[in-house]
């Protein structure tokens, strides 16, 4: 299977260049794999191939085309492209093609729960990394100017949301960094453990939010993680945070992650540069970096005044990971009200 493996981008890219294009010729019209999935990532791999896997594309165009594009792809298709059935399913769906034909307007609701890209600050902070990284990551093969301005409006957070969720991800850390060491002291070594790969996982999504980066749903954290620039070894401390069997090892890993953090930290210059170097928690033996340190700078530059108001719970990510409220808009936008006044 895996000689025989194509990435979905490129399958899909040879679906629209041979099967879709003549189809909708002449139809003004853009084209991506774009929305939840792997294969709109780029992680697809041949064990993505044994279901629910394919060519599989959105076409955009006007209102008044949908109808009849939809029609003439329906009545077009192939059985196959490039040996690939056009027609795929999973264990519960029967095998139907993937071509989705809508609007753009139509699909950021859908999708998405926007109805337009011009995001105020409550729609940036309701919408998921991973419904945002759906737009702005999936391959495009065709645009006649109507998706771009989309992707480029989404493509990151405004400055000053963005200082304030970094302020939020390390109040996450502030708030756990001395529980290492609490939980072993009282015999409590699984505790100490979990404790400890939360406060990676948090560290490993503080350094996507520095890179400017969208974290993807769970099974593809720890992969955009590793694709980050790791000079400093920070991916090396962390693997030996959770493969810690003694809380002297893994309180040395998190400290020194904590330090290259923070030295990334200052490397953006955003506020002051912060001592990077571990210190006590308090007159209590646990070794910690002083998280508070961080959050105080940085909310010190945020100058938005509802950012300042609101609790440090930070975006919907930073504050759930349930996959069906994050995956679902008309379930996560009913909880917009945490942002407004």
């Amino acid at each position: 299977m895996a000689a025989d493996f194509v990435s979905a981008r490129d399958l899909s890219a040879g679906f629209h260049d041979e099967v879709i294009h003549p189809l909708v010729a002449g139809t003004p019209h853009a084209a991506g794999l774009l929305g939840w999935g792997s294969d709109v990532l780029g992680y697809d791999t041949a064990r993505s191939m044994d279901h629910g896997w394919g060519p599989r594309l959105h076409i955009f165009v006007d209102a008044d085309e949908v109808g009849r594009v939809a029609r003439a792809i329906d009545n077009g298709l192939p059985g196959e492209c490039r040996g690939h059935p056009v027609r795929f399913g999973s264990d519960i769906q029967e095998p139907v093609h993937h071509i989705t034909v809508t609007t753009v307007e139509a699909w950021l609701q859908d999708d998405v729960g926007l109805s337009t890209a011009d995001l105020s600050l409550a729609d940036w902070l309701i919408t998921p990394q991973q419904k945002l990284l759906g737009i702005t990551a999936g391959r495009v093969y065709a645009d006649d100017g109507r998706l771009q301005p989309i992707r480029d409006a989404l493509n990151w957070y405004p400055d000053d949301l963005w200082t304030w969720m970094l302020a939020c991800q390390w109040s996450r850390i502030e708030h756990e960094e001395a529980f290492v060491q609490r939980t072993a002291e009282v015999g409590d070594e699984l505790g100490s453990r979990v404790v400890a790969a939360r406060l990676t996982r948090d560290l490993m999504r503080l350094a996507l939010l520095m890179d400017r980066t969208y974290a993807p749903y769970t099974k593809w954290l720890g992969t955009a993680f590793a694709r980050l620039d790791h000079a400093d070894g920070l991916d090396h401390d962390l693997a030996e945070v959770v493969g810690a069997d003694k809380l002297v090892d893994r309180e040395r890993a998190l400290v020194t992650a904590y330090g290259k953090v923070a030295r990334r930290h200052n490397a953006l210059g955003i506020t002051e540069a912060l001592d990077p170097e571990p210190r006590q928690f308090h007159d209590r033996p646990a070794l910690v970096i002083g998280a508070d340190r961080f959050v105080a700078a940085l909310m010190a530059k945020v100058r938005e005044p509802r950012l300042t108001e609101l609790a440090r719970v930070g975006s919907i990510d930073q504050f759930t990971d349930n996959t069906d409220l994050l995956s679902n808009p008309s379930a996560y936008r009913k909880l917009i009200g945490i942002y407004e006044k």
